[in-house]
């Protein structure tokens, strides 16, 4: 595999030039900008500065890939994302569902064979299979917050309206190029920012309420 090979996925790009997705680049800028006030919001909760720390590499990431646009890039945009995922599902199941360390991480292992089912079945089905693998993740805060109810619960569900108008904007970029030439992808990156930021937030408010602080 050639790891500087470039890609060209978006329609804002016109060529393999560094700056020829400016917009795409450029707001990058909601992750950096969420990632510093949650770290504020967060100070006395060790999980959400850590949230905070791959939330800024998630900005970080996505800017290498939508400026070099190389294969290596697409792995710094996707892996802090991947990481991202998994960590607040364990900050979940150890913090606010209340299990063991050790069950915590058993059941966030969980997530690989959930995805793994998932992202074909979703891969089969109109639209959808634009951003597969990305759909999971709507679909498994819905699942938490039927469990989990209360302030938290509510709180996912905001964060999964907030990440499916997200994703469906991400999935229009190239369908709509022609009507909308700098693309829909600048709106999956402003959104996303507010809604990883949100689901933050979530996750400090149930710390701060009592629920185990400081941890």
């Amino acid at each position: 595999m050639d790891w500087f090979e470039q890609v060209d996925g978006y329609c804002e790009r016109t060529d393999l030039s560094y700056w020829s997705e400016p917009l795409n680049a450029v707001t990058n800028l909601a992750f950096l900008i969420a990632a510093l006030i949650m770290w504020r919001r967060g100070v006395d909760v060790s999980g959400a500065r850590v949230l905070c720390v791959i939330l800024l590499a998630i900005g970080v990431g996505s800017f290498l890939f939508h400026t070099y646009a190389t294969l290596w890039a697409v792995m710094a945009d996707v892996v802090p994302i991947g990481i991202f995922i998994l960590t607040y599902l364990f900050l979940t199941n150890r913090d606010i569902v209340g299990m063991p360390w050790w069950s915590a991480a058993l059941v966030t292992a969980l997530f690989v064979p959930y995805a793994a089912v998932m992202v074909p079945l979703l891969d089969r089905m109109p639209f959808l299979h634009i951003s597969d693998f990305y759909w999971t993740v709507p679909l498994l805060l819905l699942i938490y917050a039927a469990f989990l109810r209360g302030p938290v619960g509510q709180g996912f569900v905001v964060g999964a309206a907030i990440l499916c108008l997200s994703i469906t904007l991400r999935s229009v970029d190239e369908i709509w190029c022609a009507q909308w030439p700098i693309g829909t992808h600048i709106f999956w990156h402003c959104l996303n920012g507010v809604m990883l930021g949100w689901m933050i937030d979530v996750y400090v408010r149930h710390m701060l309420a009592g629920q185990g602080a400081g941890r």
